[in-house]
């Protein structure tokens, strides 16, 4: 989760009526994306086919993350425009929480980028290799691998000399920075996060490239090697996303010396939207268009229930739509 910084001193230059305008227009996308990302969760737990299927239960574990993430930094996003007073202790658990599912969406773009990979340029080991069994070991590495880099967090904190505070109360808004109480915690956050997108976008990347020399060379199942190369390059585009929320901090700190402060807070909500909000729906919206097997399942639940045009004749299920 990045850290809405600077947010207190920008709310000073803002009435309360615009206060609750920026709030409004930040919570109102961030709910019809929950929405969406909630029908796209039903859509993947109502057919077997969905839950068998080892690209299904990646893309369902990648929703999970990004659908809590949201949440919960829209959450965050209240509790510092209103000015909510909290102490360490719940502000780290939500941070916490908010930074764990911020790390299992590379992750599980990159065992993504493996399956599709696989499934292109290894196809007789596919079925093999990739099953609903090694798929949710690969999950549990992935959430492993997370809760790791928060346990790790939390010893960080540790050695900071709360003891000597006078009060537990936190003198400003709960967020990621106010948690890094101390060089080392900076130093290991900033080097976990560019280690682990630089990893991710080599293999994506990786991935990327062998798909599309085999979609070149391929004499037969070419339209399925375009596919997958379509998709790992979304995929692609998924992790520059989730790149450019550890760019919020700087390019605030950018704009804050060039504009007004108010310009500068307007800017920093738009931002907001457009880094954390529009980016955690994306999934939802690249596979719940794209692929033929999701796409009818999708829109009934999206209309509540209603018969609509294209769901009133039977689904066919293709396996390697995406």
């Amino acid at each position: 989760m990045a850290s809405l910084t600077n947010i207190t001193g920008g709310l000073k230059y803002q009435g309360l009526l615009e206060s609750v305008m920026f709030s409004t227009l930040t919570t109102v996308p961030c709910c019809v994306f929950l929405l969406v990302n909630a029908a796209m969760l039903m859509t993947l737990r109502s057919r077997p086919l969905f839950r068998e299927t080892p690209r299904y239960l990646l893309l369902l574990n990648l929703l999970c993350a990004d659908t809590a993430q949201m949440a919960l930094s829209q959450l965050l996003y209240l509790l510092a425009a209103s000015r909510a007073p909290l102490t360490y202790p719940p502000c780290g658990v939500l941070v916490m929480l908010a930074d764990l599912t911020n790390r299992v969406s590379p992750l599980t773009l990159l065992v993504m980028s493996l399956e599709r990979y696989v499934a292109v340029c290894h196809p007789l080991r596919h079925a093999t290799l990739v099953t609903a069994r090694s798929t949710a070991v690969a999950v549990a590495v992935v959430w492993a691998i997370s809760w790791m880099n928060v346990l790790t967090r939390v010893v960080l904190l540790l050695d900071f000399p709360f003891k000597d505070l006078q009060s537990l109360q936190m003198a400003d808004f709960c967020s990621k920075d106010r948690m890094m109480l101390g060089v080392v915690s900076e130093v290991y956050d900033r080097g976990y996060t560019y280690f682990l997108f630089a990893s991710t976008s080599v293999v994506v990347a990786s991935s990327y490239v062998a798909v599309t020399m085999a979609a070149r060379s391929a004499s037969s199942g070419g339209a399925s090697a375009r596919r997958a190369r379509d998709t790992l390059l979304l995929h692609l585009v998924q992790v520059g996303l989730s790149l450019s929320s550890t760019l919020y901090s700087p390019v605030l700190v950018a704009l804050s010396r060039s504009v007004s402060r108010l310009l500068f807070v307007r800017l920093q909500n738009v931002l907001y939207v457009a880094i954390f909000i529009f980016p955690r729906c994306l999934s939802s919206l690249i596979y719940g268009l794209r692929d033929k097997s999701i796409r009818p399942v999708l829109l009934q639940h999206l209309s509540c229930g209603l018969t609509l045009s294209i769901g009133t004749t039977r689904p066919h299920f293709h396996m390697r739509d995406v």
